[in-house]
């Protein structure tokens, strides 16, 4: 287990979501004192577990392009409208960590996106940018978790590394619960990407044929 400070709730509102496909929901969002990062992350809690189940909990990295402004470039945008669903209706946290770009921050993340134009894979880019391919951190949103005295969960995410390092940690991760699967034929290049680089749990055969098509 890693150690690191505690943080400690800074604020709780109550926050209606409204969907544009007319889904809603009644959350309540937090706010936190003393993350290490210094960054403003947000927990999203929606729902309650029934007694004696696990919270589901999602990690959502802040993608501008993709959750504003429904950028068909990546998944983000849809699976967070997913999340949001999946989580409030078993209970739980969805945790919206201020990581846009896997770390890198918005511009870079759009320069990536043009040297993606010529040719590279979204890991690749990072890396001609002389950026990690994947910067994320999740020891801030293990304090959340701590701070929210959430210690097991089943986390949302098709992606290892977060359980991973949550794990390293000392939060204990039952399950890694997959999300769907947004392909388009704008952004199938990017999802079979995480899947050869970073061994994501998408079907790479679907992605494939797609890519193909």
């Amino acid at each position: 287990m890693t150690d690191f400070p505690a943080a400690t709730q800074r604020a709780r509102v109550r926050v209606p979501l409204r969907f544009n496909d007319g889904y809603s929901v009644d959350a309540e969002l937090v706010t936190f004192h003393g993350l290490t990062d210094g960054q403003e992350h947000v927990a999203v809690v929606l729902g309650e577990p029934a007694p004696g189940a696990l919270p589901l909990v999602r990690l959502h990295s802040e993608c501008l392009t993709g959750d504003v402004f429904g950028s068909a470039r990546c998944d983000c945008g849809p699976q967070l409208r997913e999340a949001v669903e999946r989580i409030a209706g078993r209970g739980g946290v969805l945790l919206y960590l201020r990581q846009e770009g896997r770390g890198i921050g918005l511009y870079n993340k759009l320069d990536a996106y043009a040297l993606q134009d010529q040719g590279l894979d979204t890991y690749e880019a990072n890396a001609a940018l002389g950026l990690p391919e994947d910067a994320r951190d999740y020891t801030a949103a293990a304090q959340m978790l701590a701070a929210l005295g959430i210690t097991e969960l089943d986390l949302l995410s098709n992606n290892p590394d977060k359980a991973e390092q949550l794990r390293g940690l000392g939060v204990t991760v039952r399950d890694r619960v997959p999300t769907g699967v947004f392909s388009t034929a704008h952004n199938v290049r990017y999802l079979r990407a995480k899947v050869l680089h970073t061994q994501h749990t998408l079907p790479l055969s679907e992605l494939t044929e797609l890519n193909a098509g």
